[in-house]
């Protein structure tokens, strides 16, 4: 056995039942002890994306700290990945994947929540959280060799996985097959662009995040919208197809080989926690930034990241996949989506998914560049930001040339791993969450009582 194989065993095992059942597990804790809060506070949340006052201590607008977690969780994963969870597990996998956002909700909002509890002031007067600090300052100094692992792991998944090599491939393989602009002229400008954002540090990434996200997610929104109306007709029956899939095996049609439930449901999960992250706590160290003296505010704003990216822009592609009927086809991964919109739109269709799929995957590699800003910071101090920034613009130069499997494997190993002590940590810490929960709540009654 190689070592390729070994890993991808690993791998198997990491991101099998036994990390998908805890995931599951915390958001269903949290879920009942926080008296269904995604159900009951969701127009709350959703509000308090536009009049948050962003009033308190911290670097960004809570908008924008939301726009700087979407930035990393909104990507190739909602376009690539639901095709993925489609094409192995049948219609019904989408279900299993709202199933997994519905409880992952109440796991961002407690993540969110605690990220602004725990957060801290670094030597340069930028705040600095994220679990590694909740892990530490909540559960206590025995606890911080699981906060460095945290913190480790993340600095790896950002320099050698989802940051770097996956993003950067997406974005010129995409653009040379769609628009014929060498891979290395692409490379060059990715590279030039992520340096100018990047060097500027937070004010710059949530500058830049705040202005593109909005804007790709309603591209993106807009035309899967557009072909959901387009074939409104057969939208009933599409629905009932994820329902009924979800519970019954799928049968063989066309290049869709037949899915087992249990085959919808592990591959629904496992990309809708891979897709919005909840649970892995990485969301949180930018949502530790934001204005706010309020840790549930922030904890709810948090909380709309999951359902934006999972309950929203990955059901306009679930449903877009299904009523344009691709996912019976040969196609997989980003080619099945490719089908489905030249399938309305032609070349134009075409062009248009490689945009999103740029932007997306562009957004990406910010947010998780200032992930592992922070993971450093944490581990060896302000000094250490400059020497990561340049470490990790030299890994987006040589992402377009570097086809390791191995590296790719062993950082989607570490990017399981990482949600290990932040669900400890979630779950150890409930206690705390439902209390500033509860503070918060009498905080708003006594408001509308003036």
């Amino acid at each position: 056995m190689d070592l390729l194989q070994i890993l991808n065993e690993i791998d198997s095992f990491v991101w099998g039942p036994p990390l998908i059942t805890l995931l599951i597990g915390t958001g269903i804790l949290l879920t009942i002890r926080l008296g269904l809060i995604q159900v009951f506070r969701l127009p709350l949340a959703l509000k308090l994306i536009f009049t948050s006052q962003s009033k308190g201590s911290g670097d960004v607008k809570s908008f924008s700290a939301l726009c700087l977690a979407l930035a990393a969780t909104v990507g190739t994963g909602n376009i690539v990945g639901v095709a993925t969870a489609i094409k192995a597990g049948g219609p019904g996998a989408l279900f299993w994947m709202w199933l997994a956002a519905f409880f992952g909700m109440a796991t961002k909002y407690a993540e969110g929540l605690l990220a602004v509890k725990y957060r801290i002031t670094d030597a340069n007067g930028q705040i600095a959280g994220g679990p590694m600090y909740y892990i530490e300052k909540g559960l206590g100094e025995k606890f911080r060799p699981l906060a460095i692992f945290f913190a480790f792991s993340c600095i790896l998944v950002a320099l050698l996985g989802i940051g770097t090599f996956p993003q950067v491939n997406a974005i010129v393989s995409s653009i040379e097959l769609s628009f014929g602009l060498p891979i290395i002229a692409t490379s060059l400008i990715l590279t030039g662009v992520v340096a100018a954002v990047t060097l500027g540090g937070i004010q710059s990434i949530a500058k830049v995040s705040s202005k593109i996200v909005p804007a790709m997610a309603l591209i993106y929104i807009a035309v899967c919208t557009s072909i959901l109306a387009l074939n409104f007709d057969k939208l009933p029956d599409a629905i009932s197809l994820v329902v009924s899939s979800a519970f019954s095996a799928t049968a063989a049609t066309g290049g869709f080989l037949g899915a087992t439930v249990m085959m919808a449901m592990r591959n629904g999960i496992a990309r809708g926690v891979f897709s919005n992250e909840s649970g892995l706590g990485s969301a949180p160290i930018a949502a530790a930034a934001a204005k706010t003296k309020w840790p549930a505010e922030q904890g709810l704003i948090s909380m709309t990241g999951t359902f934006i990216d999972t309950i929203i822009i990955c059901s306009m592609t679930g449903l877009t996949l299904i009523l344009t009927g691709v996912w019976t086809g040969d196609a997989a991964g980003a080619a099945m989506t490719s089908d489905a919109f030249s399938s309305i739109y032609g070349m134009l269709g075409s062009q248009v998914l490689t945009l999103c799929l740029v932007l997306f995957a562009f957004t990406t590699i910010l947010g998780w560049n200032y992930y592992g800003e922070r993971s450093c910071v944490y581990l060896w101090g302000v000094k250490s930001i400059k020497p990561f920034r340049y470490i990790f613009i030299l890994m987006i130069l040589s992402g377009a040339f570097l086809k390791l499997d191995a590296i790719w494997i062993l950082a989607d190993i570490v990017n399981g791993l990482m949600a290990l002590p932040n669900l400890i940590a979630l779950i150890c810490l409930s206690g705390i969450i439902v209390s500033e929960t509860k503070k918060y709540m009498q905080h708003l009654k006594s408001q509308k009582n003036k």
